[in-house]
């Protein structure tokens, strides 16, 4: 009998379909010489402390650091996991092989790996690689299983993970709480990735707090009613120039310049864009659309949700016709692309750029068919455009750039017109990014038609200003600045270069941001992330880069990539932690300088 074990049950029911196990048993399904069964994602977790002895039970600085020689895992206790385990160790010991149908990524390799240990499973074991839940792609994928041992630098990314998680998680917390948190009753909450999130949030807060504005001008002139900037930019002076003056004499034209340009359509969805446009157009918090996302990948309307890429392999493009077809709500919009050759963009097409998973995109499963919750229509709305908009022509425009003086005083004036609107049709009113939407300003204008030596009055007028603070991050901007390690990268192919050093991973950072509401080290003030009070004076006494650093903390989770990449040792990694960590422990015991004011 084959035993083949997904990650839950709603995945494993439609394994079982395409394979015939279609007779019912507790905790499992049978059929056709397969049984299928599942977990409930995590079903096991790293020993506790005190589960490695009895000395780590009691919180104590003398036990401290806790490096067990070996790590082990046990069941989460819960009555339901415990019962669903030994369904499944039952069917494992009786196996003649598992085919390991956990979600296609480093968790989802570790959640299955761990399990199987636990069942003391001998047999062969194969892997199946999905990226959609359609009949189709399932097929498809048990006629590609590959060897489990194939993954196994995935599995040792996962288990190095979970074990820096515990390393730094377990000695710091028990450290900084025992350190600095007795006598106000509170455990303070570190964590490798959650902690350096929080000091970016605390580090916005001062910036905003202490910011101190400064005044500046800046003179402009009307002429035939468009705005001309003066191209000094701030003027620190406002008695630089004398307005009288330089109304009587004529504004001159000195220069017209037009320049043809294109834009491509914009990038198909990772996960942290599509977090990013729902929480700007619809105020949906990571979390949410994590689980929308989630819920429109088990009814089989798109693909795997936890990637990092924006891009789709080249097998994938022969797919696409019938993809498009496949979603008839957007008939309309589909149907201008039909009976002809489907545009090829390397930027969206690139194997080289795709690694575990493609972006995420329909299914081609017509979505008016499937009862799904006017949220998850909005983020299905969100995820079919771009992937519609991604083979329609670039949108032309012309820029038109009109320089003019006073005298020795230089203007500009910056206007943008339409040509052919292309993709942008997809997307009509409702706009194709928010993000690109934020950064659009008065060069948006259209101008009138200039010729260059033409003069005429004007009217000047200087504006008085002041510097502005940073912006509080917002949940979609949070997400940004974890992605590139707290860099505000604006362009989307550094934005990509810098992603190996981002903050935790795209399936994660929602959680981390949610731990952070948990502990109440932050909050929501309207749409702002604002530090609470516990968490300002957690980061304020927390001195070692080591846990708050978003650079350092980057560069780990570079390694972890590495690791699953065959580029880096993961006996190493945790070396270099195990070091780290006890170096952690001596620094905060030695220095007795330092205070918590909660």
């Amino acid at each position: 009998m084959i035993v083949c074990i997904a990650e839950k049950p709603s995945v494993a029911r439609e394994i079982a379909k395409v394979l015939g196990a279609t007779s019912q048993h507790d905790g499992y399904l049978e059929g056709n010489g397969y049984q299928v069964t599942w977990t409930y994602g995590h079903l096991c977790t790293l020993k506790e402390p005190q589960d490695y002895t009895d000395r780590w039970r009691p919180w104590s600085i003398s036990a401290l650091p806790m490096i067990p020689p070996r790590f082990g895992i046990k069941l989460i206790p819960n009555q339901s996991y415990e019962k669903q385990f030994h369904v499944i160790e039952r069917l494992m010991q009786a196996a003649d092989s598992i085919i390991n149908c956990g979600d296609a990524g480093q968790e989802g390799e570790l959640i299955q790996r761990w399990v199987m240990q636990k069942a003391r499973a001998t047999c062969p074991v194969q892997r199946l690689w999905v990226s959609s839940l359609t009949e189709e792609a399932i097929r498809e994928a048990f006629a590609n299983l590959k060897p489990q041992s194939e993954y196994q630098s995935l599995y040792e990314a996962g288990l190095c993970r979970a074990i820096g998680d515990w390393l730094l998680g377990m000695n710091a917390t028990r450290l900084y709480t025992i350190r600095f948190a007795q006598g106000y009753g509170n455990v303070l909450s570190i964590g490798r990735v959650q902690t350096p999130t929080l000091a970016m949030i605390v580090k916005r807060h001062y910036e905003i707090k202490n910011f101190v504005p400064e005044k500046y001008w800046v003179l402009s002139t009307i002429y035939r009613d468009v705005v001309f900037t003066s191209t000094k930019g701030k003027l620190k002076d406002p008695k630089a120039y004398d307005l009288e003056a330089l109304k009587a004499k004529d504004f001159e034209v000195a220069d017209v310049q037009q320049k043809a340009g294109t834009e491509a359509p914009p990038r198909l969805f990772d996960l942290t864009s599509l977090q990013v446009e729902c929480n700007k157009r619809y105020s949906f918090s990571a979390d949410d659309t994590l689980r929308y996302i989630q819920s429109l990948y088990e009814k089989k309307l798109t693909t795997y949700p936890r990637v990092d890429t924006t891009y789709l392999s080249d097998d994938v493009y022969a797919k696409c016709p019938a993809i498009l077809q496949g979603i008839r709500p957007y008939a309309p919009l589909v149907e201008p692309l039909m009976g002809k050759r489907l545009k090829k963009s390397k930027k969206v097409f690139d194997t080289s750029k795709v690694t575990d998973h493609h972006a995420i995109i329909p299914t081609g499963v017509d979505p008016s068919t499937v009862n799904i919750s006017l949220d998850e229509k909005r983020v299905f709305d969100l995820v079919a455009r771009r992937f519609i908009a991604a083979f329609y022509p670039d949108c032309k425009f012309s820029t038109t750039t009109v320089l003019g003086n006073v005298e020795k005083v230089e203007f500009k004036a910056t206007g943008k017109q339409i040509l052919d609107e292309g993709w942008r049709i997809v997307f009509g009113s409702r706009g194709a990014d928010t993000e690109k939407a934020d950064q659009a300003d008065e060069q948006e204008q259209t101008l009138p038609d200039f010729k260059k030596g033409e003069h005429g009055p004007h009217q000047p007028s200087l504006a008085e200003k002041q510097t502005t603070p940073p912006k509080p991050y917002t949940e979609a901007t949070l997400l940004r600045a974890m992605e590139t390690a707290g860099k505000t990268v604006e362009n989307e192919e550094l934005r990509d270069a810098l992603k190996a050093n981002g903050l935790g991973r795209p399936s994660t950072r929602a959680a981390i941001i949610e731990t952070l509401y948990k502990r109440r080290y932050i909050q929501k003030v309207r749409k702002s992330l604002e530090p609470t009070s516990t968490g300002i004076a957690l980061i304020g006494v927390i001195q070692e880069d080591l846990l708050k650093s978003a650079e350092l903390t980057g560069q780990w989770e570079k390694k972890l990539r590495d690791i699953e990449a065959h580029r880096y040792s993961a006996a190493q990694f945790l070396d270099e932690l195990k070091q780290q960590t006890a170096q952690l422990v001596q620094q905060v015991v030695a220095d007795g300088t330092r205070r918590m004011v909660l």
